[in-house]
């Protein structure tokens, strides 16, 4: 019965990974193509993330006190409360760059987008793999999570520097250069929080604690 319940919130869980994933790609798909539509479909699978979160956290809690897990049971639910929390905050990032990109495709594109793409690839694959790297129980797959945050920190650092130049040379690009460099950020925090359940998935696995990585 235990391992039942535990098994429907790791599927649950992995059902708002997909959820998120998917938002992930409208947000930025929707940019590109300059497609509204595409960007409010975003606030509606939104509605669907925050309800999973209610419905996981109320289940978290009440296995917790009538099954009253232990060991590493214990330490799955706990880590799937964690996650549940992680990825509600990574949908609310999600129609954080929603509101930038409705902005932006309402103005000329500054330049052609190359690395905001690269960047949100980048980021959805850090949350798949995180995701898979704890369902089944893997480290190496974690650890591959937490190395691939430094490429996206690192374009990070690429858009916030071309940006500066086209600001520098045309003052009238501020505001369609802020709200750039807002998607970006969105993106790096989504990739803060699966390199940090990375991190609690390499402590189950191996009882070992690693540098913990800002998800503000």
């Amino acid at each position: 019965m235990l391992n039942e319940r535990i098994a429907d919130l790791m599927k649950m869980i992995l059902d708002v990974a997909r959820l998120v994933e998917t938002m992930l790609d409208l947000s930025v798909q929707g940019l590109l193509d300059r497609d509204k539509d595409k960007l409010e479909k975003v606030f509606e699978l939104e509605e669907k993330v925050n309800q999973y979160e209610i419905d996981i956290e109320e289940e978290c809690v009440a296995l917790i006190a009538l099954q009253q897990p232990e060991a590493k049971n214990l330490r799955t639910v706990l880590m799937i409360l964690k996650m549940n929390n992680d990825l509600e905050r990574m949908g609310d990032h999600t129609c954080s760059i929603v509101k930038s990109a409705l902005f932006l495709i309402s103005k000329p594109f500054i330049k052609k987008f190359i690395n905001i793409p690269i960047m949100a690839e980048e980021t959805k694959k850090m949350l798949d793999n995180t995701i898979t790297a704890f369902i089944n129980e893997d480290a190496e797959l974690a650890r591959q999570v937490c190395i691939n945050d430094e490429v996206v920190d690192d374009l990070r650092e690429q858009i916030y520097r071309v940006l500066v130049t086209y600001v520098v040379d045309d003052p009238t690009t501020i505001k369609r250069a802020f709200n750039i460099n807002k998607i970006a950020a969105n993106l790096e925090r989504i990739a803060d929080l699966s390199t940090n359940i990375a991190e609690d998935t390499i402590f189950i696995c191996e009882g070992k604690i690693i540098k913990h990585h800002a998800s503000e």
